[in-house]
């Protein structure tokens, strides 16, 4: 399994923005694509700036150069989520995960 983490930073307003385009937009496309497994999006509100992490977990690299394009590290950031972000990293990183239940 492979985490790709993307980061970015927003107001309460451009984060409540954000949800509704992760949500609305980015979560269908995600849906739709093979070895797509999960996502999360985090949020941490410190002193009227949010932090934003959003983590998605895929099969394999080849499943996410379905999202991406061939450059896997560079982020996938629409015109519309670039609208309501204060800023935002313009490169992911990923990581091979193990997953452990409790």
């Amino acid at each position: 399994m492979i985490v790709r983490i993307w980061r970015a930073k927003a107001n309460s307003e451009g984060a409540q923005g954000y949800r509704q385009h992760f949500e609305g937009n980015v979560l269908p496309e995600l849906k739709s694509l093979a070895g797509f497994l999960k996502a999360y999006l985090l949020t941490r509100d410190r002193d009227g700036t949010v932090d934003i992490e959003v983590h998605t977990l895929w099969q394999s690299l080849e499943a996410i150069r379905a999202f991406a394009g061939p450059d896997l590290e560079a982020a996938v950031v629409e015109p519309h989520a670039q609208a309501v972000l204060t800023s935002y990293d313009t490169t992911v990183t990923h990581f091979a995960a193990t997953e452990y239940l409790a």
